[in-house]
């Protein structure tokens, strides 16, 4: 083992009655190895001597992660690391460093971070100065009085050409026809003159406001120099320090975050690429000719505002930043099957519980697709579709998540499809579900109201977000409690993604996830959340339709 591999950590226990996984951790969708188990359990416990280990200034907990590794003299081991930043009396804990620490040492990136910085306070003293501020409010107060003057002038206008008109209609009968011509010319050489003075009006503010919008446009122009002098400099800036990230593969290859992005949609990596604990354990691990074996990341502390995590449970590597990365740096390793590849309705029925000639009710089993994913074709529609090639329109009303089970409303036409949808737009169609939730739930009723919307960093993941997440409203009944589980009616009043899951296991809902859910709790041997009722109107022949299938657990 490398001198400078002082991030090793041997296992405290004996670790000979342990096999070595044959594959490495495929890291976006694992159980965790007994070793890395091992691993986990011998860091938590040092995490558990540093009670105020939390390193968020909004005092939530972190994600931490272990890499089993196999030093040159074949000994067991693993390296710890943490994802992001951590406080700095945390010392007696050998994590691995950064992939790159440029924005605390660099000489060369601090200074032109300054001249940012400078920029930024440029900007700032601008856009705040007294002079700006008064130059808006001068300008301001002369459009207004512009545009006082301008309705005077133009009120004054319409009253006169209504005192000409009424002169000219009097005069017909007073006057001869010469007066009548003589007095014409004069009304008309009033209103001439009226459209000269509200011309002159118009020319004498104009010319004052372009003066003012002159002034007040060389600050502007100042500002937006500023802008886009800053603005470069930061992408510059952002180049550089990404080229600093510099991540190696089991093949001995080399790429920095600027290459590893270019070739996706967005270009740009996210903020806090690289810092992830996946990516930094691996890298050391290359750098100091350690053999990975496995990996696990878990959360330690309490849990965000708006995602879920649960204090000590296992989580995948995130998407957003995560997935680029890893996808070049697990290149040489042999890597576990993506399960999210196999087909997990191989040999599975799709029961029919009621038919007629226009619409179709099933009982979807568990991890089944409702429409056809990213990888996998074979789902409820498209078995609707090959079963009932004549059928007509989307097919499928609504949906439910891959692992939930129960009953799932399909139109055979587009009528009977337009009319159920209208319903459960209008939420007159009643939906009961049945779940078990980990703990015992306070309360015998209750309603849950937490807007929802994709965690973009941890896909398909949902998160709470009150500034851009939609409207998720449900409603729930306890059944039973028992064993430390409490059986559980559930009303969704909307039909968001996840909505049920997210609304039981999130810290604002009933903290409580449900049995089985590998997204927001613990996986089992199955997601124990099931559409067990619903209740709609015929589309075609209006009677009220009501069918139930207990849940199978």
């Amino acid at each position: 083992m490398s001198l400078n591999s002082h991030c090793f950590s041997f296992f405290e226990h004996d670790t000979s009655h342990l096999d070595l996984p044959r594959k490495f951790t495929f890291p976006f969708y694992y159980q965790p190895q007994p070793l890395a188990v091992l691993a986990v359990e011998q860091l938590q416990q040092q995490l558990e001597m540093q009670a105020d280990v939390i390193g968020n200034e909004d005092n939530t907990g972190k994600m931490f992660g272990v890499l089993v590794v196999k030093n040159s003299q074949q000994q067991l081991g693993y390296l710890a690391a943490y994802s992001g930043q951590l406080d700095d009396h945390i010392s007696d804990i050998n994590f691995v460093p950064f992939v790159s620490d440029m924005q605390l040492q660099d000489t060369i990136f601090l200074a032109e971070n300054r001249i940012i910085n400078n920029i930024n306070a440029e900007i700032e003293q601008l856009e705040n100065s007294e002079q700006l501020s008064a130059m808006n409010f001068k300008f301001n107060q002369a459009s207004e009085t512009y545009q006082q003057k301008l309705l005077t002038q133009q009120s004054l206008m319409i009253t006169s050409r209504q005192d000409r008109k009424q002169q000219r209609s009097a005069a017909i009968e007073q006057l001869s026809d010469t007066e009548f011509e003589q007095l014409k010319i004069v009304l008309s050489g009033q209103s001439i003159q009226e459209k000269k003075q509200l011309q002159a009006l118009k020319l004498h503010w104009q010319e004052k406001l372009e003066l003012l919008q002159q002034d007040l446009q060389q600050v502007n122009n100042e500002i937006a120099k500023l802008r886009k002098q800053r603005k470069s400099r930061s992408r510059n800036l952002q180049k550089k320090l990404f080229a600093q990230y510099q991540f190696l593969n089991a093949n001995g290859e080399t790429k920095d975050l600027n290459a590893i992005f270019a070739e996706l949609p967005e270009h740009t990596p996210p903020a806090g690429a690289g810092d992830c604990a996946a990516p930094k354990l691996l890298q050391y691990a290359y750098q100091h000719d350690l053999m990975p074996i496995a990996m696990a990341e878990f959360w330690w502390g309490a849990a965000p505002k708006s995602a879920i995590r649960q204090h000590k449970n296992y989580y995948p590597s995130c998407y957003s930043k995560c997935q680029p990365i890893l996808g070049h740096m697990l290149k040489g390793l042999d890597i576990d099957d993506n399960p999210l590849l196999i087909n997990p309705a191989l040999g599975k029925d799709l029961v029919i519980v009621y038919q007629d000639a226009d619409l179709l009710v099933v009982n979807k089993p568990a991890e089944f697709l409702s429409v056809p994913g990213k990888n996998i074709e074979d789902s409820v529609y498209l078995r609707i579709k090959t079963q009932f090639p004549h059928a007509s329109g989307p097919l499928l009303v609504h949906r439910l998540d891959m692992s939930t089970s129960g009953l799932l409303l399909i139109a055979l036409n587009k009528r009977a499809h337009k009319a159920l949808q209208k319903q459960f737009i209008e939420r007159t169609i009643e939906k009961r579900y049945v779940a078990l939730v980990t703990g015992d739930v306070a309360g015998d009723s209750g309603v849950i109201d937490l807007p929802l919307r994709l965690d973009f960093d941890d896909k398909p993941r949902q998160m709470v977000c009150y500034q851009q997440g939609k409207q998720a409203l449900t409603t729930w009944q306890v059944l039973e409690r028992k064993n430390n589980t409490t059986r559980l009616y559930l009303y969704p009043k909307t039909g968001r993604t996840h909505q049920l899951r997210v609304h039981c296991a999130h810290k604002l809902g009933l903290n409580m996830p449900i049995v089985g859910d590998d997204h927001y709790g613990l996986k089992a041997d199955r997601l124990h959340l099931h559409a067990e009722y619903l209740s709609f109107n015929h589309p075609i022949s209006h009677q009220i339709i009501e069918l139930e299938v207990p849940a199978p657990f």
